[in-house]
């Protein structure tokens, strides 16, 4: 039993679970801006180089906020649109429950929000008024995926936007020692395979929903595939997805080893990744339809947090 707007029902409206994944986007950031500086310790052995922890710090308690300002977004306006009814297949949700009351959701999407406006605000003095732009960006977009993009199909593009590239490469622009925070091709590139990663979670949630999503008028990249080629497309779409940023980090940690020299680890760790992932792709074929579908959005969040990982670790130590 939960009561009505207590901690635990705030708990569990923030869905703790999604926090992970809103860290890997600065876990690979940080990974990337930590191999820069060693290498430009190495170039330069007289100076050190260290990555900047106030504003890290300060890009990871804004990812995190975000995220739960987007689960806040995301509960209320689905409530209110009527999409969470008893027809729902995915995790119950704060205000469908009665878990959290409209007006103490609405207070506390403004209290997320002004909190990661604050948190925000200082990223100012490292990245300049540009970052004032960022922000905007991130919030309007938690309201607007929500409200409207979502029922366009636009989800997958915005995912791979603001869970992906604009994450990565702010972080490292933010983070870099001052005169080398430019964003490199290895971090752009990085940031696409981060994006395309995360999508997998939202192609789970939407070939779960397709059916809800199909008469709530929702045209989800799922659901315009399934119309046009059938199930067994979109589930291979999955599948691309999880493997094409394996492939991006491979080649690129190829190349830096004959451009940098540095030694490269992580074919044994990325070959873990696509196990994971091409086991996730088989339970999401076999179950298919309902409920049961919603291990596989869990097994797919795990995947997602030990691709950052693998790319954190690699990218650090490949270095070393």
């Amino acid at each position: 039993m939960v009561k009505t707007n207590s901690i635990k029902a705030w708990v569990l409206a923030a869905r703790p679970k999604t926090l992970a994944a809103a860290l890997v986007p600065v876990l690979i950031a940080i990974g990337f801006a930590l191999r820069d500086c060693i290498l430009l310790a190495k170039m330069n052995e007289n100076t050190s180089f260290h990555i900047l922890v106030v504003p890290t710090l300060l890009c990871v308690f804004f990812a995190w906020v975000m995220q739960i300002d987007s689960n806040f977004i995301n509960d209320y306006f689905d409530f209110k649109r009527g999409n969470d009814d008893e027809t729902r297949l995915g995790p119950k949700r704060a205000c469908a429950e009665g878990w959290i009351t409209e007006r103490a959701m609405k207070i506390g999407i403004a209290i997320t929000t002004i909190m990661a406006c604050i948190i925000g605000l200082p990223l100012i003095i490292y990245g300049g008024i540009a970052m004032i732009l960022v922000g905007a960006a991130c919030v309007l977009f938690s309201f607007l995926y929500t409200t409207t993009f979502s029922y366009y199909g636009m989800g997958d593009v915005l995912v791979l936007l603001f869970f992906g590239i604009v994450p990565v490469c702010c972080t490292y622009y933010l983070i870099m020692p001052e005169g080398y925070n430019h964003v490199t091709v290895n971090v752009l590139v990085a940031s696409i395979a981060c994006g395309l990663v995360i999508d997998t979670l939202l192609v789970v949630n939407n070939f779960r929903d397709r059916d809800n999503d199909k008469k709530a008028g929702k045209r989800t990249t799922i659901v315009r595939i399934i119309e046009r080629w059938g199930e067994e497309q979109a589930l291979l779409f999955y599948l691309l997805l999880g493997y094409i940023p394996i492939v991006i980090m491979m080649i690129m940690g190829i190349i830096d080893t004959f451009i940098v020299g540095t030694e490269t680890y992580s074919l044994p760790l990325y070959a873990l990744y696509a196990i994971l992932h091409q086991s996730t792709y088989i339970q999401m074929k076999y179950i298919r339809k309902g409920e049961m579908l919603n291990r596989v959005l869990g097994a797919t969040a795990r995947n997602i947090f030990i691709f950052g990982q693998i790319v954190f670790f690699t990218t650090l130590f490949n270095t070393i």
